[in-house]
């Protein structure tokens, strides 16, 4: 029998048995979907909180005073000052992005006829690429706005929206805060959230910090904030940013300076280790639906005894009985292997559609896994089956009933 024959003869077996050939295959459907399915929410996932970190900072530095062993007045002197910003922007150069610090305070303005605190921050025109704020409606402050001292203000959105009704409303409009006229020159929000766990809140109003310093009631730079070039560079920079704070202030003073790498490397660690588990729980799809192929190939084998007999008896080699049991197995694991294929790439598609803010990777490679686990699993599963069929004895085969 050539090859040609071989393969006509096994689509001719499994077209005999539609229904069985159409379920034991569903297994592997199933099977092979999953696995692209769970790598492709795995890297989803794990692309989406790795841009979040990022949106929030990945070679960012921040730095703040931590604890010292003097009295209240003297401690004074070891908070992180302008100056250090200052002097942390000469030690670096070109190997930041930029840097900045900031400074906050409260007062009390009017909304919606009720009395509130507001959080007030000052920094320079460094902030926002330090932070990647995005502008909703105006502009930000600008070197000048900070050196000549303008009473200019920045506003978060919710803030905004509730003082003047929208972003849009609100620029031009002039607010006092500390007993000083602002005018409303943007509005502005994070490009990620951090949910109030950094020094913007939801209301929260930005002015230049060299207007802030003049009626806050201490100098404190509270954080340091230092963008870096490349994350190549973050543990260098981070260790400067330490040594030029230390090196200004006294002995006892302790410093906090740190990093989001560690939190970048723990959320890629994560999202590996699950990705390798779901595989594994995937994987057992794909295992039972090989033990539903040899068992149904085992049932096969033994409805067609007579036809190996008789093939055997007319000339056909217990290595091509052999093949064509084979074959058949293969087929089966094949085509439900390309179907699930099929499947698990055209969810991951159909969805990018509707969910445009999410980048859905499909991964090359899990494609490629599960088309060789698809053969692998034919061959491994079908070898038993095909291993019985050629060994059968063709006389007694021929008497079987």
């Amino acid at each position: 029998m050539d090859k040609l024959e071989l393969v006509r003869s096994s689509f001719q077996a499994l077209r005999a048995n539609k229904v069985r050939s159409l379920l034991t295959s569903l297994g592997m459907v199933i099977g092979n979907a999953a696995v692209i399915l769970v790598v492709t929410v795995s890297l989803t996932g794990r692309d989406y909180i790795l841009d979040q970190i990022r949106g929030i900072g990945s070679n960012l530095v921040y730095a703040y005073y931590e604890a010292g062993s003097r009295a209240a007045p003297e401690v004074q002197a070891d908070f992180v000052k302008w100056a250090d910003v200052e002097a942390v922007r000469d030690a670096l150069g070109g190997q930041i992005v930029a840097a900045t610090g900031i400074m906050t305070t409260y007062d009390s303005i009017l909304i919606g006829g009720r009395e509130e605190d507001l959080r007030v921050i000052g920094s320079d025109d460094a902030y926002p690429a330090v932070r990647n704020l995005i502008v909703l409606s105006g502009r930000f402050m600008d070197e000048t706005e900070v050196s000549s001292r303008a009473k200019v203000v920045m506003l978060t959105q919710r803030l905004a929206s509730r003082l003047y009704g929208s972003p849009s409303a609100a620029i031009g409009e002039t607010m006092r805060i500390a007993r000083l006229q602002f005018t409303v020159i943007g509005v502005f929000r994070e490009r990620t959230e951090t949910f109030g766990l950094s020094e913007l809140g939801s209301e929260t109003a930005l002015i230049p910090i060299t207007v802030l310093r003049y009626f806050a009631p201490v100098e404190r730079i509270d954080p340091l904030y230092v963008q870096v070039s490349s994350p190549e560079e973050v543990p260098a920079v981070t260790q400067i940013v330490r040594t030029v704070l230390e090196s200004r202030h006294r002995p006892g003073a302790a410093y906090a300076v740190e990093n989001l790498t560690a939190i970048l490397e723990a959320a890629r660690s994560i999202a590996l280790v699950l990705t390798i588990v779901l595989i594994l729980i995937s994987a057992i799809a794909l295992i039972i639906s090989g033990i539903g192929i040899m068992n149904i190939m085992l049932v096969t084998v033994t409805e067609r005894t007579r036809e190996i007999g008789l093939r055997m008896a007319v000339g056909a080699s217990r290595e091509a009985v052999r093949q064509q049991f084979l074959l058949e197995a293969m087929i089966l694991s094949l085509v439900g292997g390309l179907v699930g294929i099929a499947i698990g790439v055209a969810v991951p598609l159909t969805a990018g559609y509707f969910l445009e803010q999410v980048q859905i990777p499909i991964s090359p490679i899990s494609v490629v896994v599960a088309f060789l686990t698809s053969c692998g699993v034919g061959l491994i599963f079908g070898y038993l089956p095909a291993s019985r069929a050629s060994s059968l004895n063709p006389t007694e085969a021929l008497r079987y009933e």
